[in-house]
């Protein structure tokens, strides 16, 4: 990896691991639709990575994932099933060593705000864009 220069002296390289968050509230895959529901309204979260025992991302499960399946479980007075059902099983994440400025790059094509951080396929955190604003100001600023 090159080293960027600034005034002529090398500036050290940023990565994710450096700005992201470590203490991410995650599911289980089994865990029910209306569980999920809970954690993401009691912590004001828009969504949850979905981990298997040993701590692998499988998932994600979003607002916009809950209120189709659970809303049109109660219209019809079944229960809400399982995240696995519901889940997007497809994510986009990035990993913990990856450059802030990639995912800034990639905060900017993707309209998500913000990425599940793995170290490999294992979940270690998430970085928003928030956390490069800061990253910016810490370094920059």
């Amino acid at each position: 990896m090159r080293r960027a220069r600034r005034g002529g002296f090398p500036v050290k390289p940023v990565n994710v691991k450096d700005y992201m968050s470590r203490n991410v509230v995650t599911i289980a895959p089994d865990a029910d639709l209306l569980e999920a529901v809970r954690i993401l309204v009691l912590h004001g979260l828009s969504a949850l990575p979905v981990v298997d025992r040993a701590g692998s991302l499988v998932g994600i499960i979003s607002e916009r994932d809950c209120l189709r399946d659970a809303f049109q479980a109660s219209y019809f007075a079944e229960g809400g099933g399982k995240v696995r059902d519901c889940m997007t099983s497809q994510v986009e994440s990035v990993f913990a060593e990856d450059s802030i400025f990639d995912v800034a790059k990639k905060f900017q094509e993707r309209p998500f705000k913000r990425f599940p951080v793995l170290q490999g396929n294992h979940l270690v955190g998430i970085i928003s864009r928030r956390d490069l604003l800061r990253a910016l100001l810490g370094h920059w600023g």
